[in-house]
C-alpha cells in the first residue's frame, strides 16, 4: 500500500425533494382537496475516523464524492425520501482543511468520531402544506434546497508516542526495525526512507508508538531534499528521538543543522521533549567515540545516549528513556486537566 497523506477532495450534499401539487380524485367524493406530498431531504456528507488505516491513498482514485437527492413528494399525501448519506472514512490524526488550506474545520485524532461537513437541502412542501380557511385548494409547492458543495484538503498527521529524527542515514530505519516488527527499507545511502513508518514498540511490559521519517538536510525547510512537510507526522508526539551518526565528521554540528531545521519548520516542534543519542558506536573507536559523544554533548547541551541499533548496545536504556519521558509528559496533562470533583 502507498503512503499518501494529503488529497484534495470535493464534496457536495443532495439537493431537496420539490414538493407535489395533487388534488384527490376518488369516486363520489366531490371537491377532495389537496394532497400533494413534501420532498424529501438531501444527503448529508460526513467525514468519520475508523480504525485499520494509516493512508489516504483512498482518495488519490476518487476525489468526487455526492450525497444522494431527497425524493420528491407525490399525491395521496405521499412524503419524498431522504437521500443517502455520504461518509467519507480516514485514519486517526486526520485534519479537514478548507479550500484555502488554512482554516481547519475539524480534527479528527479519535476513532469513531464523526464530523458533517456538508448539510443536505431541505425538501420542498406539497400543495397539502399549504391549505388555509381561506385557500382550500393551493395549486403551488415549493421546490426543493440545493445541497452545498466544497472542496476540502485531507491532511493526515500520524499519533504516536515518540518520533526519530535526524539526517538521513543517521540509522533512523534501523532502530525502528530492531525495536518493533515494522520492516522499513535498509540500505547504505542516503533517502532509503521516502515515507513516514509506525512501529509499536513492547519494552517493560509497556507498550507505545514510535514514527520514523525521511532524514532531514540543511535548507529541508526551503523544500530542499525531500524537504520538512513530514515533520508534521511528529508534531502529535510526545518525545523526539534525536539520532546523529557517529560516523560523521562532527557529531555536534550534525545536531545543531538538524536542530536549526527543525526550529525553522515551527508548530511547536521545537519544544517537545528531545533525546538525544549517538548511533552506530559499534563501527567507532574507543578514542573516535569519546571525541564524537564530547562534540554532541556541548551542541546539546546534556549527556547523550550512546547505542548501537545493529548490536543492541544501549537499545533499551534508549527505550526506558523514552518511556521515562512519555509517563513525565503524561503526568504533566493529568495535572494541567484535573480529574472533575465527586459527587455522590
Amino acid at each position: 500500500m502507498k503512503f499518501l497523506d494529503e488529497a484534495k477532495v470535493y464534496v457536495r450534499s443532495g439537493d431537496g425533494g420539490r414538493g407535489c401539487v395533487a388534488f384527490r380524485r376518488e369516486k363520489f367524493i366531490e371537491f377532495g382537496g389537496p394532497n400533494g406530498g413534501d420532498g424529501g431531504r438531501g444527503g448529508d456528507v460526513f467525514v468519520e475516523c475508523v480504525q485499520g488505516l494509516n493512508t489516504l491513498i483512498d482518495y488519490r482514485y476518487q476525489q468526487h464524492f455526492k450525497a444522494k437527492k431527497g425524493e420528491h413528494g407525490m399525491g395521496s399525501n405521499c412524503h419524498g425520501a431522504k437521500g443517502a448519506d455520504t461518509v467519507l472514512k480516514v485514519p486517526e490524526g486526520t485534519q479537514i482543511i478548507a479550500e484555502d488550506g488554512e482554516t481547519l474545520i475539524a480534527d479528527l485524532t479519535q476513532v469513531g468520531q464523526r464530523v458533517r461537513l456538508a448539510k443536505g437541502g431541505n425538501g420542498g412542501f406539497g400543495n397539502a402544506y399549504f391549505t388555509t380557511s381561506t385557500n382550500r385548494a393551493p395549486k403551488h409547492a415549493n421546490p426543493g434546497l440545493e445541497g452545498t458543495e466544497m472542496w476540502i484538503w485531507l491532511r493526515l498527521k500520524l499519533i504516536a508516542d515518540a518520533g526519530l529524527v535526524g539526517l538521513p542515514n543517521a540509522g533512523k530505519s534501523t532502530f525502528l526495525a530492531s525495536v518493533t516488527a515494522a520492516k522499513p527499507k535498509i540500505a547504505d545511502y542516503p533517502f532509503t526512507t521516502l515515507h513516514p513508518g509506525l512501529g509499536v514498540v513492547r519494552s517493560d511490559e509497556r507498550e507505545f508508538v514510535l514514527a520514523d521519517i525521511p532524514g532531514l538536510i540543511e535548507g529541508a525547510h526551503e523544500g530542499v531534499g525531500l524537504g520538512d512537510k513530514f515533520l508534521a507526522h511528529v508534531e502529535r508526539c510526545r518525545v523526539l528521538l534525536h539520532l546523529v551518526e557517529g560516523t560523521s565528521e562532527h557529531a555536534g554540528k550534525a545536531y545543531k543543522m538538524v536542530r536549526g531545521e527543525i526550529e525553522a519548520y515551527g508548530h511547536g516542534l521545537a519544544d517537545k521533549p528531545e533525546l538525544v543519542a549517538l548511533s552506530k558506536c559499534d563501527a567507532l573507536d574507543p578514542e573516535t567515540l569519546k571525541e564524537q559523544k564530547a562534540r554532541l554533548k556541548r551542541a546539546c547541551k546534556s549527556t547523550p545516549l550512546v547505542l548501537s541499533s545493529v548490536s543492541g548496545q544501549g537499545v533499551q536504556d534508549a527505550l526506558r528513556a523514552i518511556q521515562a519521558t512519555i509517563g513525565t509528559h503524561e503526568a504533566q496533562l493529568a495535572e494541567a486537566s484535573p480529574a472533575p470533583p465527586w459527587e455522590p
